[in-house]
């Protein structure tokens, strides 16, 4: 997708992926490790900023590409699980076609 939506989608679904690592991360040492919550306390935040801004990409991105209901719903429920938001973007650009470059007036005329 090479719209500015797509590309803030994108964006975010690399965002939201990156912060529930450092979530997993956080909570690996707050039960595992150290008992100490502070890493969950940050990346929880930012795990809960970066949803709300993919939640936010998705639908905006579903309103430029017209995309179906399902699709959007399928989208949201991507954002859930860890990592599967970045899948989704990945299969969804595969199957969201670029617009066409406009073509020439003379390659036109042939």
């Amino acid at each position: 997708m090479s719209s500015t939506a797509g590309r803030w989608f994108r964006y975010a679904a690399i965002a939201e992926t990156f912060s529930w690592v450092g979530l997993l991360i956080g909570m690996f040492f707050k039960y595992i490790v150290v008992k100490n919550d502070i890493g969950v306390f940050v990346f929880g935040r930012v795990h809960g900023a970066m949803f709300v801004f993919y939640l936010v990409t998705l639908l905006w991105t579903a309103r430029v590409h017209r995309w179906s209901f399902g699709r959007l719903v399928m989208g949201g429920a991507a954002s859930i699980p860890p990592f599967l938001g970045l899948l989704f973007e990945r299969w969804v650009a595969k199957r969201t076609p670029d617009a066409a470059p406009a073509e020439p007036a003379v390659a036109a005329a042939r």
